[in-house]
């Protein structure tokens, strides 16, 4: 299952390519990315670098914070890794 800020994220790229008018392919060629990718993206199913988060945001004309809205701080808990004495 894909994590849920992927899946945000992926919401987030999706209502600003609606709302911008533009088809997965069309964002795709103007983010010079391909389109399974920005499928994949827009599914949760992408890690995706900041390379490409500043490309999306550019190709869609908003800052790359705004693709960002509303994510809070992950919950999940990793232990300190501590060298050994």
């Amino acid at each position: 299952m894909a994590h849920p800020g992927l899946i945000k994220f992926g919401m987030r790229v999706r209502a600003f390519r609606e709302n911008a008018g533009l088809s997965q392919e069309q964002l795709a060629e103007r983010a010079q990315i391909h389109r399974t990718y920005i499928g994949g993206i827009e599914r949760g199913e992408r890690n995706v670098g900041l390379k490409n988060i500043l490309r999306i945001a550019g190709a869609l004309g908003v800052a790359p914070a705004q693709l960002f809205v509303d994510f809070q701080a992950p919950n999940e808990h990793r232990p300190v890794r501590r060298g050994s004495k």
